[in-house]
């Protein structure tokens, strides 16, 4: 009995050292485990931000138009310009119109075997013609061949040339153009771009580009450059040889379906269409001298 006694005593001595001692372990392990947690976690590795997507930051240029820095007479500015027959003029208009910052794209209109076609510079660009798909021909290395666009009415499927940084547009109206036809226009019209980034355009065999004062159905076809346009404002210098008072104004101007007006001086046309404050002092203040 005593033996059994002291047995099971022994084993309750040791079980209660054993419980102290966890005990004991536990208050010592509590401040610091306090202590731990108590500190700031460890700082992560911040990554950079992304650069900010320029298109975002701030309005870009329309990439078809051209910005030639004007020269500062007065209250006016002089702006020396070429039309795409490579006529050269000096535009003098006040200061206020900002033409210069408006930028200019140049027009051209031509016939090929008697069929009337123009050649226009998309104001934003080829991604008006391509919306960024593929051609559906290529007939040289700078003309290529897309669909007809949605809402462009009777207009069919475009040639799209490349002179330099210039891309010009050409849309098919009515019975669109024999695969001969345009091969001619691919090969016939040619380009090239002064140094002070003026298109000017030439062309040979079936091809005939119009002459300034010519006409087709009523509208002036002949070269001219077109300032401003999207939904902005809008300058177009016409050279029309012995202006006519009753000459009707360029179709991009009159087809926009806001207030129009436009004079004729010095051989030029100038028709404008903008708020009538803009439209009252283009009118008034542009001159254009044909060198």
């Amino acid at each position: 009995m005593a033996d059994q006694f002291d047995v099971i005593e022994a084993g309750e001595r040791g079980r209660r050292r054993w419980i102290g001692l966890v005990v004991v372990l536990a208050l010592l392990l509590i401040p610091v485990v306090s202590l731990l947690a108590s500190r700031d976690p460890e700082p992560q590795p911040v990554s950079p931000a992304p650069a900010p997507i320029r298109s975002l930051t701030r309005i870009e240029s329309p990439p078809n138009i051209l910005n030639v820095p004007a020269a500062a007479k007065g209250h006016d500015e002089v702006l020396e310009v070429v039309f795409p027959d490579g006529a050269r003029a000096e535009v003098r208009y006040p200061a206020e119109l900002d033409l210069n910052d408006m930028g200019s794209r140049p027009f051209q209109g031509l016939w090929i075997d008697g069929s009337y076609r123009q050649l226009t510079a998309p104001y934003n660009g080829e991604i008006e013609v391509t919306r960024g798909g593929r051609p559906l021909r290529s007939y040289a290395g700078n003309v290529t061949l897309w669909p007809r666009q949605a809402g462009s009415g009777s207009y069919g499927q475009v040639l799209l040339f490349g002179f330099g940084q210039w891309r010009m547009a050409m849309y098919d109206r009515g019975l669109g153009l024999t695969f001969e036809q345009r091969t001619a226009l691919a090969r016939a019209v040619k380009g090239k771009v002064t140094k002070d980034g003026y298109l000017v355009l030439s062309a040979k065999g079936p091809v005939r580009l119009a002459k300034p004062g010519e006409m087709e159905q009523g509208s002036p076809v002949g070269p001219q450059l077109w300032f401003g346009g999207g939904a902005g404002r809008m300058v177009a210098l016409v050279p029309t040889p012995d202006c006519a008072a009753k000459v009707r104004m360029p179709e991009v101007i009159v087809g926009r379906g806001r207030p129009a007006e436009s004079v004729c001086r010095g051989g030029v046309r100038v028709a404008v269409t903008g708020p009538s404050s803009f439209r009252k002092q283009a009118i008034e203040g542009i001159r254009v001298t044909l060198k």
